[in-house]
């Protein structure tokens, strides 16, 4: 797959969010958005991601971003993910990985010698015209909202 790049338009989507209610990029239209990859809900490194997103939500707020999760997982595990966290934001299920495709994150990954397919852990800032402004790919859980804020100050 081949991973989306700064000038390329966003893949529109249809996606089911933690209530099962559908949701399309198009309805963010002229807002911001940092779509966020992630792994799988409830597991530490995804856990301790979304918190820290959740924890500044009122400093992205203030600069117009809106925040949406990516995974594979169905829609009541996103459910009790975002109700266990207390969570700000929009999670949406993409369970046949047709988005994760698209947006190129969905590959080969290696953990404790074993090969397999999952989503990596990627984000991608999309403007207000729907045009990804921005890839995240070199950033650790507990520092991923630092990496995005300090772009935002650097191009504001």
């Amino acid at each position: 797959m081949k991973l989306l790049q700064p000038g390329d338009i966003a893949p529109p989507f249809n996606l089911p969010n933690q209530n099962g209610i559908f949701i399309t990029l198009n309805s963010f239209t002229g807002k911001k958005v940092l779509i966020y990859f992630y792994p799988k809900a409830m597991t530490p490194g995804c856990t301790i991601q979304a918190c820290k997103l959740r924890n500044n939500m009122n400093i992205f707020k203030k600069v117009g971003i809106e925040i949406i999760g990516i995974s594979n997982d169905e829609p009541e595990k996103l459910l009790k993910f975002s109700q266990k966290e207390t969570l700000n934001f929009t999670l949406l299920s993409d369970e046949n990985n047709q988005i994760t495709k698209k947006f190129g994150v969905w590959g080969e990954k290696k953990f404790m010698g074993k090969t397999y397919k999952g989503i990596h852990r990627i984000s991608f800032l999309i403007n207000q015209t729907g045009t990804v402004e921005q890839v995240f790919k070199c950033f650790t859980p507990t520092d991923h909202h630092k990496i995005i804020l300090n772009y935002i100050n650097d191009t504001q």
